[in-house]
């Protein structure tokens, strides 16, 4: 996956093997390497492409866009994959979103919705806690 990965994000980035070896410190055909999947590069080296390449490195390194259906988002940015709304408008949300923004049983959750941008969920003490900064900058 690695190696495809790295593939991908090159080509996103618009770059060539060479450009993108210059970044990193490598050689072009070290760069080959990796993306042939003849050979993987150190933590540091992997650290760096990830840094440069804007995804975390556990993206970098594991991601499976055939599993996902999707490309690799950017550091911070997540997809989590689709959730059925129930008869009452309920929905399930997935546990790797549940860890991640550590979300528990019995938390309360603000709805917020845009037209264009969608709907959003915000735990409720994080929602309290932006409205209270927001009024104490008046």
């Amino acid at each position: 996956m690695f190696n495809d990965n790295l593939i991908t994000l090159r080509k996103l980035k618009k770059l060539s093997q060479e450009e993108l070896a210059e970044k990193v410190g490598v050689s072009r055909q070290t760069l080959s390497k990796w993306e042939t999947g003849e050979s993987l590069p150190d933590i540091e080296k992997a650290k760096i492409l990830a840094d440069f390449l804007e995804v975390s490195l556990d993206d970098l390194l594991s991601y499976n866009n055939q599993k996902q259906g999707l490309p690799i988002p950017p550091k911070g940015k997540y997809a989590f994959g689709i959730v059925k709304v129930g008869e009452k408008g309920q929905i399930v949300i997935p546990v790797q979103a549940r860890k991640v923004f550590q979300i528990s049983p019995g938390d309360n959750l603000f709805v917020l919705g845009d037209d264009v941008q969608g709907l959003a969920l915000i735990k409720e003490s994080d929602f309290l806690n932006l409205l209270n900064a927001l009024q104490n900058q008046k």
